[in-house]
């Protein structure tokens, strides 16, 4: 992987442990030459990551709309910034610049995108690793809600199986990068992909 897009709180939230992954997590990607791809935001758990990477020296594009410039407060000490009209054309243009995806805790916004990019990955239109960082148990039941789906037919377990997890870094990078996708669905014609 060349490139990763983290997905993360623009809010600090109440546990340091959080704060201190984030930051871990960009300055390992830096150390190990991954170009971060993110929401822009020099604030929360999206400003750590930004901080670790370029503590590193590593390179990090940010990604955001016009309207959130303000609201976010982005991060003027980029490597590059992409700034958009809207959300979806964010959240398009994440997934352009990465080989990989990997969430760390958030709210609303942040499960929105883990969501949209496993939903694309279920439909075959991508077959990048997708992994949750879930530090200190944060994502326990989410991932309890995943497989209550399985179990009650909504969900296949192949496909809660894309979704990878660790509560490391070292741990989480070493899955994406043993990643196997499934084979992408017969009923979607490869020039869709």
């Amino acid at each position: 992987m060349k490139s990763i897009v983290v997905f993360c709180g623009s809010s600090d939230g109440n546990d340091p442990d959080i704060l201190e992954a984030g930051y871990h997590l960009g300055r390992t990607l830096a150390e190990r030459n991954i170009t971060l791809v993110y929401g822009a935001a020099k604030i929360g758990v999206m400003g750590k990551v930004a901080q670790g990477a370029l503590d590193a020296n590593g390179t990090v594009i940010g990604v955001i709309p016009d309207f959130l410039k303000v609201k976010e407060v982005f991060h003027s000490g980029l490597t590059e910034l992409i700034i958009t009209e809207n959300m979806h054309q964010r959240k398009l243009k994440m997934h352009e610049l990465s080989d990989g995806v990997i969430t760390l805790p958030g709210g609303y916004g942040t499960l929105e995108e883990l969501f949209e990019m496993t939903t694309w990955g279920q439909l075959g239109l991508h077959q990048k690793p997708m992994g949750i960082l879930n530090t200190n148990g944060f994502y326990d039941s989410l991932l309890e809600m995943l497989q209550k789906m399985v179990d009650q037919d909504f969900l296949k377990q192949d496909n809660l199986e894309m979704l990878l997890t660790a509560a490391s870094v070292e741990d989480l990078l070493s899955k994406m990068d043993a990643y196997q996708p499934l084979p992408i669905p017969k009923w979607i014609q490869s020039d869709q992909v």
